[in-house]
């Protein structure tokens, strides 16, 4: 069986799951509203507070599938209840980050600046000049965007300048050194 895919998904308090044909899960909570279809394959079951999935078989493809529809319900359900949210850090001399309304404005060295606009059900919040925090309750979405923010300047590996996560760790490289 599959380690992940056997857990069941416990559902908190004030957190209400659908499951509708084709795999169709709805999860609402107090955060807002996640819809996803999942794998057809797949045996979704609500038994009491939790959420059990099953496979049919012990195909590879149905045993990879198992553990990924799991988890996917699993992150929904996080998602609803406490949201996601990465920080970036915006590393550099005259590197900075500007917020107005929902469009982010990157000075990244640049001939202009680059500006962003935050997607639907997404936020980025500044803590100063060089710290973004992309906030949303869609695990994938927070992720695609905050990796679309760090695309625009990625951290280099002489001098760490760029945009890079804040835990994240740079390999730096030794400059080349002056003629004797």
């Amino acid at each position: 069986m599959s380690r992940i895919g056997r857990l069941p998904v416990t559902i908190p308090a004030g957190v209400t799951v659908e499951i509708a044909e084709n795999n169709k899960v709805t999860v609402k909570g107090p955060k807002g509203t996640l819809s996803k279809e999942l794998p057809t394959e797949m045996e979704i079951k609500q038994e009491g507070d939790s959420i059990v999935v099953t496979r049919p078989n012990d195909l590879k493809k149905m045993k990879s599938l198992h553990g990924l529809t799991r988890t996917l319900i699993n992150n929904m359900v996080i998602g609803v209840t406490e949201g996601y949210k990465k920080v970036l850090e915006v590393n550099g001399v005259g590197y900075r980050a500007a917020k107005s309304g929902n469009k982010l404005t990157l000075n990244l060295g640049y001939s202009h600046p680059v500006e962003m606009i935050d997607p639907e059900g997404l936020e980025t919040v500044l803590e100063g000049q060089n710290k973004i925090t992309v906030q949303g309750i869609d695990k994938e979405k927070v992720g695609q965007y905050a990796a679309e923010i760090r695309d625009k300047r990625r951290p280099e590996p002489y001098k760490g300048k760029g945009i890079k996560y804040a835990d994240e760790v740079i390999r730096r490289k030794v400059g080349k050194t002056g003629k004797k």
